[in-house]
């Protein structure tokens, strides 16, 4: 089977289970990852670092499906780079504290690189920023065009994508930084760091992939968003739990600019709907 069809393939395989892909993973996500925090679950099951990995990986298809065909031999590279700068600043944020305080992990995310980074970082780290960048793409439209716009509100998007991610994942005893911090247990170190990973990432991005060819993918692909939806739901939902206000105000945030570029409109919630009934 050659690219083509495989592509056309993914391409049906989300479409026809968006509501499951980007509505329940991450509400039953959600659920067990609190259920596993407040000590519910079982040892043996709590946190279970292979149903993460793959409740994340399922989580991304639609970002894997809605880019893949712009992975040319340049953006070939351009996720390399990242994938190998994400490792590179983690072992050094591990070791050192810098540049994003020091943390360090609580529970299990899979097999670990030295013992200290998960092998799965670029599966969390790297649609953060995708996820950020497409977004900007729809919502500043032609101002787009502009790299320096498009980067800055990227970096800015980045930022606020952390602000979900971090209180949440503190909260649940992901990982944990020393002495806490002033933003749920968040030093502001943290986001001085993102600033710098995040800027780097979205350079990356920025130089790999062909602008103009993914604001065509974006229109021609409704679930290719999808992703970060389910990224708003799960973390949204965590910070709601743990009364982390602000975060969770950041969340909807998300969720209200989604639903504004109709990236996921009510068809995905209504076709589920019209399933059961039998229609």
């Amino acid at each position: 089977m050659d690219r083509a069809a495989l592509q056309r393939r993914l391409d049906d395989l989300v479409r026809e289970n968006r509501f499951t892909i980007a509505v329940v993973f991450p509400a039953v996500g959600a659920v067990l990852l609190l259920a596993s925090a407040e000590g519910v679950v079982p040892p043996p099951l709590a946190f279970q670092p292979t149903l993460i990995l793959f409740g994340t990986l399922v989580m991304r298809l639609p970002l894997i499906a809605g880019v893949g065909p712009l992975v040319d031999r340049r953006a070939a590279v351009a996720i390399l780079a990242v994938t190998a700068y994400a490792y590179g600043i983690e072992f050094v944020g591990v070791r050192t504290g810098w540049p994003y305080g020091h943390f360090e992990y609580g529970i299990d995310l899979g097999p670990m690189l030295a013992g200290e980074v998960p092998v799965g970082l670029p599966v969390f780290f790297l649609p953060l920023v995708l996820n950020s960048y497409l977004l900007v793409l729809l919502l500043l439209g032609d101002s787009a065009r502009r790299r320096a716009v498009r980067l800055l509100a990227t970096l800015a998007t980045v930022l606020a994508v952390d602000l979900v991610l971090d209180p949440g994942a503190v909260a649940l005893g992901f990982w944990a930084y020393d002495g806490g911090g002033a933003y749920y247990g968040v030093p502001l170190s943290n986001y001085a760091g993102w600033v710098l990973s995040g800027a780097v990432a979205v350079g990356c991005f920025d130089l790999g992939f062909d602008h103009g060819a993914l604001v065509e993918r974006l229109r021609a692909c409704s679930f290719m968003l999808d992703d970060l939806v389910s990224f708003v739901l799960l973390w949204g939902l965590v910070n709601v739990f743990y009364g982390n206000a602000v975060a969770a105000l950041v969340a909807a945030g998300f969720l209200a600019a989604l639903l504004r570029t109709d990236e996921f409109d009510g068809a995905v919630l209504r076709r589920p709907v019209e399933r059961f009934a039998g229609r």
